[in-house]
């Protein structure tokens, strides 16, 4: 883990996303006054600009396990005193929030017990926005499954199903862009190339299974990524 997070640690992101998906999640929720906003897993804060722009009055509160991310996060939004990081399970945020946001955090939990997790720190007509890992092709390359390491990825109505089943509407939901891949991506790409020099072998281990998590996804985007969702309780 200490070579896992000697590269993850300053980029910008833990996972794909990019304005325009907050903007869209805000939009297909019909979400106009904020008072709180919840960042599930929000990593350094890669989103948090993107939900200030939305939500200008809000209070922001970012929840994230992992301190040095936390820090990051608390250093990059210094200047603003709305935006609250925490150190802790992303699960046991105190409501009331109009819009929980949790861009791949929800992999972790599941999507049907999350969503019945957060339902009571909703604030009454809020809405969660997701994303999640994706099928978009049935019987995805042997690469894409190796990937994934038993997880198991379900397609878009499998998704939907597991929405429903934590007693949401599911109000829509796209692909993330090939863009906010590239936006996670590449800063890796740059880190993994500065620190090959001088590796040692946890570090080199970890460094290659980035490159092949890239080049996978790079030779299979069609096949598989995350499906970006918007859902409210019924």
């Amino acid at each position: 883990m200490a070579a896992f997070f000697r590269l993850h640690r300053g980029l910008p992101r833990e996972g794909p996303g990019c304005d325009s998906d907050v903007a869209w999640a805000v939009e297909q929720a019909g979400l106009r006054d904020f008072k709180r906003v919840l960042d599930a897993g929000s990593g350094p804060g890669g989103d948090v600009a993107a939900l200030r722009a939305v939500a200008p009055e809000a209070e922001i509160v970012a929840i994230d396990n992992h301190t040095p991310f936390i820090d990051d996060l608390k250093t990059r939004f210094s200047d603003d005193a709305g935006v609250i990081g925490y150190v802790g399970d992303m699960m046991a945020a105190q409501g009331p929030f109009e819009l929980i946001w949790c861009a791949g955090a929800i992999y972790f939990v599941g999507v049907t017990e999350a969503l019945a997790g957060w339902r009571d720190a909703l604030a009454s007509g809020g809405a969660v926005a997701f994303s999640q890992a994706c099928l978009f092709r049935p019987d995805p390359p042997a690469a894409v499954d190796a990937l994934f390491e038993g997880y198991p990825v379900t397609d878009v109505a499998g998704i939907a199903a597991q929405v429903a089943a934590a007693g949401y509407e599911l109000l829509a939901a796209r692909p993330v862009s090939d863009a906010a891949w590239e936006a996670y991506y590449q800063p890796m790409e740059a880190r993994i190339a500065a620190l090959r020099p001088g590796a040692d072998a946890a570090l080199t281990q970890v460094l290659d299974e980035a490159d092949r998590e890239i080049a996978t996804w790079r030779a299979h985007a069609r096949d598989f990524g995350y499906l970006l969702c918007v859902a409210r309780p019924r």
